[in-house]
């Protein structure tokens, strides 16, 4: 069986790792790359970097970023946030990046998907997708979970992974910020559908909630902020528990 993966999850403002609530209030909490390298040195096993105010102007500073985090970390990484076009994600993977995200834009334009699958390969590209179960019915939202996207959650994911999605990344907009646990029951039955690994994020508030999401939301990674950056649980603990628990992680 392959081990579950634990993938803090840093946005990133003006080259600063910042911290907020619904990206209002942002505070500056350090170094991207210092984040990077005490991250890969406590275990976690990959890092999702994600640029929440990309604009064409600010690319630079964030491939030159990049850069940076790609000389002194010894784990993979993902970076999101702005990218629309090819070359966008040409120039992240160039600048060592191993896997890059797309959010809206794949919404925008589903055929990104298929170009970046065959240009870069399928294991470059993560999917993901934002989503809110009303009445019953999980839509997904586009812009930062500000406008609705016309899709549901399961026949889009779904629609991806045809495209040439390597991951999809869910994040239940229902959960997130609660701490009170991930979206398992949708999760689960994501996971019955797809064949392509399925990263886990919203919810996560104590070590309960990674054991739950990975035994019964079936996901391959979980995803967090804010119980990691504020060493609310620490990684190197949350891994002897769920080994304790028979969950395979990497020790």
């Amino acid at each position: 069986m392959l081990a579950k993966r634990i993938i803090p999850c840093l946005d990133v403002k003006d080259g600063e790792v910042v911290k907020g609530i619904n990206f209002r209030n942002l505070k500056n909490i350090g170094d991207p790359v210092e984040h990077g390298s005490y991250y890969s040195s406590a275990g976690a096993d990959e890092l999702v970097y994600l640029d929440i105010t990309a604009t064409n102007e600010k690319r630079k500073l964030l491939s030159g970023l990049v850069k940076r985090i790609a000389a002194e970390i010894s784990i993979p990484f993902t970076v999101g946030g702005g990218i629309n076009e090819i070359s966008d994600a040409g120039t992240l993977l160039d600048a060592g990046a191993d896997k890059i995200s797309v959010n809206s834009a794949a919404i925008d334009n589903p055929e990104l998907v298929d170009s970046m699958a065959r240009l870069f390969g399928t294991q470059f590209v993560v999917v993901a997708i934002d989503a809110k179960e009303e009445n019953g019915v999980w839509k997904v939202y586009a812009g930062g979970g500000t406008r609705p996207a016309g899709r549901e959650l399961f026949e889009w994911a779904k629609e991806v992974q045809e495209r040439g999605a390597g991951e999809i990344l869910f994040t239940s907009m229902n959960h997130d910020g609660t701490k009170k646990g991930f979206a398992c029951k949708t999760l689960a039955a994501l996971s019955d559908i797809l064949s392509i690994p399925l990263i886990a994020s919203g919810g996560a508030g104590k070590k309960e909630h990674f054991e739950e999401v990975f035994a019964r939301g079936k996901a391959d990674a979980a995803l967090a902020a804010s119980v990691f950056h504020y060493r609310e649980i620490e990684i190197p603990e949350l891994k002897r528990y769920l080994h304790e628990k028979n969950i395979t992680v990497r020790l």
